[in-house]
């Protein structure tokens, strides 16, 4: 095996592992309340159980994305540099709305959001599996919340994200 594909290995296996390590919290969170704890919304804002929710269909789309079997990652120009993980969640808003197709459902219960989040980490797994280094350094997507970035850094984004709404469940709960 060269440098190259030992890299992308190693990277796979952070991207992996770090994703399931941070969807496992969110599924352990959720488990371990109650229905309606979990399902009551605060004045103002999702409860846990839609933020699980919210979360699964984000990581779903990302997960199909990454794999490929959704359609958005298109080939990065030859001279794109690559910002640093730090770098582009330094430019993210404390605050955002998120697109109509990830708002959750009025009600959600606790167990489809475990459901989901669980399906969710079992697609996303299978797409890290399937990732190869030319598609993660060569393809990437460009969005108005993080700007242009790889496939890989997709995986990043997709951590990043859960663990972000786990805080904000946690907050949900009144475990904050």
């Amino acid at each position: 095996m060269d440098q190259k594909q030992s890299a992308h290995l190693d990277r796979v296996r952070h991207l992996r592992e770090s994703f399931a390590e941070a969807n496992e919290r969110l599924v352990a969170r959720l488990r371990r309340v109650p229905d309606e704890a979990a399902e009551r919304a605060p004045d103002h804002g999702w409860s846990a159980a839609q933020i699980g929710w919210h979360v699964a269909a984000v990581s779903t789309r990302f997960a199909g994305v990454i794999s490929g079997d959704i359609a958005g990652a298109q080939p990065l120009p030859a001279d794109f540099a690559p910002r640093t993980w730090g770098a582009i969640v330094a430019a993210i808003p404390p605050r955002l709305k998120a697109p109509a197709a990830f708002e959750p459902p009025r009600t959600v219960k606790r167990a489809d959001a475990i459901a989901a989040l669980e399906g969710a980490g079992m697609r996303m797994a299978r797409a890290f599996d399937t990732l190869t280094e030319a598609r993660g350094n060569g393809l990437g997507i460009t969005s108005p919340v993080v700007g242009t970035i790889t496939v890989y850094q997709i995986g990043e984004w997709a951590t990043a994200h859960v663990i972000r709404h786990n805080k904000q469940a946690k907050q949900a709960l009144g475990e904050a």
